[in-house]
């Protein structure tokens, strides 16, 4: 039987709009296991960002659970959960998010501060990680001087730092040519069969083909549908 890594119980998520209750989220359950290549879908307004939130633990549902592991993440102080989002999950984002004023290989060893690995250690670690995106070439270079697609490699890499189970990327194609998108999918591939959970949010269709499951939200209600590999 397959280990539940996210799992989302009967989730709401309101929004006050002036004297208006806005449901972002409306009695969503989901259930995303160890190892699955996910991709969320949906139109602008969807609840697909909301969706995200709450897949990542970065916020916390109006009414329901959010499980991560089997813990509700409302027990948690928000430390705690800061502490455990750090090594449990891995965040690509469109916008790269990278430090300007750090090298590729100091922004991928940037979470393992956090989590209080040593020097060596972390400069060890970094530099197989560097090895696994094809960038070792690229280490000592800042953000300004990758293309588009480097930029991503080193997200992806930065993701990777405390080795965590779950990767969870945000139109992480948004902002590349093609070529390069599919060069970048191409590494979310590989990682999912190396053992990692893929969560992927994005309007791009296209993507669909990558996923096991896909999930379809819209007006915040959701449609779980599988796929076969």
């Amino acid at each position: 039987m397959k280990q539940i890594a996210i799992e989302l119980k009967n989730v709401e998520k309101h929004y006050e709009m002036g004297h208006n209750i806005v449901k972002a989220l409306d009695g969503v359950d989901v259930k995303i296991n160890k190892g699955d290549f996910v991709v969320i879908i949906g139109p602008s307004g969807s609840g697909k960002s909301t969706m995200m939130n709450m897949v990542g633990a970065l916020d916390l549902p109006t009414k329901g659970r959010v499980c991560l592991d089997g813990e509700n993440i409302a027990d948690y102080s928000e430390s705690d959960l800061a502490q455990l989002r750090g090594r449990k999950i891995g965040f690509v984002f469109q916008t790269f998010n990278l430090i300007p004023t750090l090298t590729a290989k100091e922004n991928i060893g940037l979470p393992m501060m956090f989590q209080k690995v040593d020097q060596i250690e972390k400069s060890e670690r970094a530099d197989e990680i560097l090895k696994n995106v094809k960038l070792t070439h690229r280490e000592s270079h800042l953000p300004s001087e990758l293309s588009g697609g480097e930029r991503q490699r080193v997200a992806i890499g930065r993701a990777l730092a405390n080795n965590p189970d779950i990767i969870l990327a945000d139109e992480p194609t948004g902002n590349l040519d093609s070529k390069t998108g599919l060069e970048i999918m191409g590494l979310f591939e590989d990682l999912n069969k190396k053992g990692k959970t893929i969560i992927l949010v994005t309007h791009d269709l296209n993507l669909v083909k990558y996923a096991s499951k896909v999930l379809k939200i819209r007006d915040g209600k959701l449609e779980n549908r599988k796929l076969k590999k």
